[in-house]
């Protein structure tokens, strides 16, 4: 009896072995790969540097490296398509990655292309080369080769491309706080979504500058928005909002006085501070009645205790959701509702404030975005013109209150013996946009390691577990 015990163990015991041995050859094989695409992308001319990438994954022949080809057919011959996918997911970003930082854009476009080599649809008597362009063929039509499309797309002509190739800064950003994501491609993605975004907030600075200058028009820079003049009279709005009632100062005041609150006394001061000085009455009375029937019963368990930055983190990322979209694929009630009320700017500014007070809910409301983004894509544009209106006041509203930018309103013309203050003309103001010095943002802790940034931790993996759900 007890032989046969031993051998039942030992048999119960052979598979985990034999995966586990599995697992080391694949990540072996993988390293080895990853290991010599290392060395030639720093070493080699590009177009080399591409024409091996295809002896490897396209052609799978005459690679210069043996090792290299034969680690690829293991990783095939395991019979994993999803250690595949990863491995060649990986090794597209090592060498975005390398191009990107020397500047070297062109064979990024040439990367992309590569997967349109009509050899991977070609038939083939062998096993394992089916298999590979049976993988290749499923890439191609994955979301993984679109979130690749995304890094070339950035050189192409903005006019050519689709009308959501604007916003590719926020598409770039479920790729950056996907754990699951190589961290190749994670640095990839946001390194690219804040070179976009400080892109078009140096174009607007160019634009506004000029535009209201004497120059020749032909000097005047194109202006990024899809706003055309309007953008001026949006700009002039927001930035009057300034003062003792500008919004950075509503957010101090607010997060000053609701430290010491319980929860539940939070979630009410905030249905108040998001309708505060709202003048659209329809959208306040929505506001308010479709978000208490929400917050009310959000995170309930915990109404009596001390408001926390983790229960303000979580409650922040939770409106932005009933704001954008619950479900992550589709827009939400709310966000239709509210936008079918006429101008988008109020919505924008209730997502604003919210940043304000919780600027880490930064990066999960671009998330939002990008979804909303991802669901209208398929839209002609002036079928979505409601949608594309609410994005360009979006991006405009929040490059305005970026850290690195300062605008400010000069009166040009001063009326005589004005005793009372008079409503906001715009057409009597020119605007000035500065850009500021970079802080010192290089020098906190948070940022000296790539692996654990705020855009990581800010996000919901981080705090969420502190609310013992």
């Amino acid at each position: 009896m007890m032989i046969r015990d031993a051998l039942d163990d030992a048999h119960q015991n052979e598979t985990p072995i034999r995966l586990n041995r599995l697992s080391r050859n694949i990540q072996q094989a993988q390293d080895t790969v990853y290991n010599f695409l290392l060395e030639i992308v720093k070493k080699w001319p590009p177009e080399e540097v591409l024409l091996e990438f295809k002896r490897l994954f396209i052609y799978h022949v005459d690679s210069i490296s043996g090792d290299a080809l034969q680690a690829i057919y293991d990783i095939v011959f395991s019979n994993n398509e999803e250690e595949f996918r990863n491995t060649l997911k990986r090794c597209c970003y090592i060498l975005v990655n390398n191009w990107d930082a020397t500047r070297n854009y062109k064979p990024i476009q040439d990367l992309v292309t590569i997967f349109a080599d009509p050899s991977i649809n070609r038939n083939t008597a062998s096993p394992t080369l089916k298999r590979l362009r049976h993988w290749l063929d499923g890439f191609v039509k994955s979301g993984d080769y679109e979130e690749l499309k995304l890094f070339a797309s950035r050189y192409e002509e903005k006019e050519r491309g689709p009308w959501v190739s604007r916003y590719t800064s926020y598409l770039l950003v479920p790729q950056y706080i996907d754990l699951k994501n190589p961290i190749e491609q994670r640095e990839a993605a946001r390194a690219l979504s804040k070179q976009l975004k400080d892109r078009f907030k140096f174009d607007l600075a160019m634009y506004i500058a000029r535009s209201q200058s004497n120059a020749p028009s032909k000097r005047v820079p194109k202006n990024p928005t899809a706003l055309g003049e309007e953008v001026l009279r949006l700009i002039k709005a927001i930035v009057a909002k300034r003062g003792p009632f500008s919004y950075a100062n509503l957010a101090n005041i607010f997060v000053n006085q609701t430290q010491s609150l319980s929860y539940k006394q939070f979630k009410q001061s905030m249905q108040q501070y998001l309708i505060f000085s709202v003048e659209n009455q329809e959208f306040v009375e929505t506001l308010r009645s479709k978000l208490t029937e929400r917050l009310d019963t959000l995170y309930d368990s915990h109404d009596d205790e001390v408001l926390t930055s983790a229960l303000m983190l979580r409650t922040c990322n939770r409106v932005i959701d009933y704001l954008t979209t619950e479900n992550q694929a589709e827009p939400s009630q709310l966000f239709v509702l509210l936008l079918s009320q006429g101008n988008p700017i109020t919505l924008v500014v209730a997502l604003l404030k919210i940043i304000l007070i919780c600027k880490h809910s930064r990066t999960h409301l671009e998330a939002r975005i990008a979804e909303l983004i991802k669901y209208y894509q398929n839209y002609p544009e002036d079928e979505c013109a409601w949608v594309v209106n609410f994005l360009e006041v979006f991006t405009v509203t929040f490059a305005i209150h970026a850290e690195n930018v300062q605008y400010n309103l000069i009166k040009m013309q001063v009326d005589e013996a004005q005793l009372a203050p008079s409503a906001f003309d715009p057409d009597k103001y020119r605007i000035f946009s500065q850009l500021k010095r970079e802080a010192k943002v290089e020098l906190l802790p948070s940022l000296l390691n790539p692996e654990l940034t705020a855009i990581d931790a800010d996000d919901h993996s981080a705090d969420e577990p502190l609310l013992g759900e």
